[in-house]
């Protein structure tokens, strides 16, 4: 089997895979943990009151090795084909991967505003991750673009190093959990700015500023940074061969995971779902492993029968 991609998703369908037998090969662009790694602090996972993402993250790759699970950091595959039903995994810096299933664990990819000075100025006060870019705008003025848990949770990460943080969303209520807006509130260095609709990040060089629309007025905001947590575009590109999908590019799924290509998962983020969450993710890599393994044994008994 090989899986691709190693969040919570891709992690738990290893450590089943590896505890069903399976020879089965985990390949992540990145480090193990994926979006987890982008978390700081994790308090809605059940056996986990308060758990950093980092240290999650090091505790599930960690357990699914000690199953035995062959898990490759740093190994990003070029695109997922399908030969005479083999599945082909093609990995950018040359070689290929071959295995009669495959679980596809690749989550998403931050969504853009599509503003000018977005693109511009990434990397110059432009950021999509407050944990890997917070602590370079210590005493500095910073905004937040979203109104969902990312958008609240990273604001009040923020707090930490800004002297200030603007929350800036474009409808009049915030899709965050209660928790967190409540928090939110009583940050004295958060303020929120509602109905407003970013229209540009204006900047020489670096931001210098953020322009946004509210109740027919222009208004420029003063400040070092922006923090961009729009949601996210699923890594759904690689497969090369047609899946159904929705209109999101998010991969349509039975209740084992199957993905309308034969011997070909999908879990976490990357498929159509109604929540995005570790627990959810988790849950969809055992099912997911478990209807693999199965695909795999009646493949096996069929060739058995056939000789």
């Amino acid at each position: 089997m090989i899986i691709v991609g190693a969040g919570p998703a891709g992690l738990a369908a290893g450590l089943y895979a590896a505890r069903m037998d399976l020879k089965t090969v985990l390949v992540d662009r990145g480090p193990l943990g994926g979006q987890l790694l982008n978390t700081e602090l994790i308090e809605d996972y059940l056996g986990f009151e308060s758990i950093t993402g980092a240290e999650l993250a090091a505790k599930m790759a960690g357990h699914a090795r000690r199953f035995g699970l062959e898990a490759h950091e740093f190994r990003p595959v070029s695109g997922i084909h399908v030969e005479g039903g083999i599945k082909v995994a093609r990995m950018e810096y040359g070689g290929e991967l071959r295995a009669p299933a495959l679980i596809l664990a690749t989550g998403g990819l931050p969504r853009r505003l599509g503003v000018p000075g977005e693109v511009e100025l990434a990397g110059r006060g432009v950021s999509y991750c407050a944990i890997c870019d917070g602590a370079f705008f210590k005493g500095k003025e910073l905004a937040v673009i979203g109104g969902g848990d990312a958008a609240l949770e990273e604001g009040d990460f923020l707090t930490r190093y800004a002297t200030r943080v603007h929350i800036i969303h474009r409808r009049d209520r915030f899709r965050a959990q209660p928790l967190l807006q409540e928090r939110a509130r009583r940050n004295p260095r958060i303020d929120m700015i509602m109905d407003a609709r970013v229209q540009e990040i204006v900047g020489a060089g670096a931001v210098e500023a953020v322009r946004f629309e509210r109740d027919g007025q222009v208004e420029d905001l003063p400040l070092q940074g922006v923090f961009i947590f729009a949601g996210f575009l699923p890594n759904s590109g690689l497969l090369k061969v047609h899946a159904e999908h929705d209109a999101s590019g998010y991969l349509v799924t039975d209740g084992a995971m199957r993905t309308s290509v034969d011997g070909i998962w999908a879990v976490g983020d990357v498929r159509a779902q109604l929540t995005r969450q570790i627990s959810t993710a988790v849950g969809d890599g055992t099912t997911a492993a478990v209807s693999a393994s199965a695909h795999i044994e009646r493949l096996h008994d069929t060739r058995r029968q056939a000789a």
